[in-house]
């Protein structure tokens, strides 16, 4: 082999690993877009069961209403949650957090208002409050499942920031670690709808 071949194959060598690396990065940037933009639409998700059971509470309390003047506190606390919650679904610089520590008060009010329902027999046989609870018990599910889809991606993606080598590529980047729905031990609970 002369020193031109030997040449011609290290630069060959050098071409390939070059390629190879630029392939890489291609992939691993593409691979962080991607859970970002699912992280994203999880997000989408969660918010928009939030802003259904946000639009089902006035009807809710309303009916409340009707059958317990005199509880006036617990429908309070769930207008004031709902106001809470909405007021957070507006802000664009609210933080997943703070998102859901308003949506845990919702969450902690509608149970609260859920325990005050069962102490009126007639409000437990109206037809209209118990199309509405099936509504919320049904809503509270989908939020539940939108979550946990939400939360493991975010659980993809951080790992993925975090992990060697794609890590290199997302502090070029400047990838950011998405935040977790969190949600307190009292709002884990489905609110139980007896009828």
């Amino acid at each position: 082999m002369g020193t031109g071949t030997v040449l011609l194959i290290v630069v060959v060598v050098l071409l390939l690993i070059v390629v190879g690396l630029v392939v890489w990065a291609i992939s691993a940037y593409n691979g962080l877009v991607a859970l970002r933009n699912r992280v994203g639409n999880g997000w989408a998700q969660i918010d928009v069961q939030l802003k259904q059971r946000a639009d089902l509470i006035p009807n809710l309390v309303e009916t409340v209403k009707g059958y317990a003047t005199h509880e006036s506190e617990v429908l309070t606390q769930v207008t004031v949650a709902r106001a809470g919650a909405v007021r957070a679904a507006g802000d664009p610089g609210a933080t997943v957090a703070q998102r859901a520590a308003a949506e845990n008060q919702l969450t902690h009010a509608l149970m609260n208002l859920t325990a005050t329902a069962e102490a009126y027999p007639q409000l437990q046989a109206n037809r209209n409050f118990l199309d509405l609870q099936t509504q919320l018990k049904d809503l509270e599910q989908k939020i539940a499942y939108a979550r946990q889809f939400y939360n493991d991606v975010v659980m993809k993606y951080n790992t993925m920031i975090e992990t060697v080598p794609s890590n290199i590529i997302a502090g070029m980047f400047h990838f950011i670690q998405a935040q977790y729905f969190e949600v307190d031990e009292a709002s884990r609970a489905v609110p139980q709808v007896r009828f």
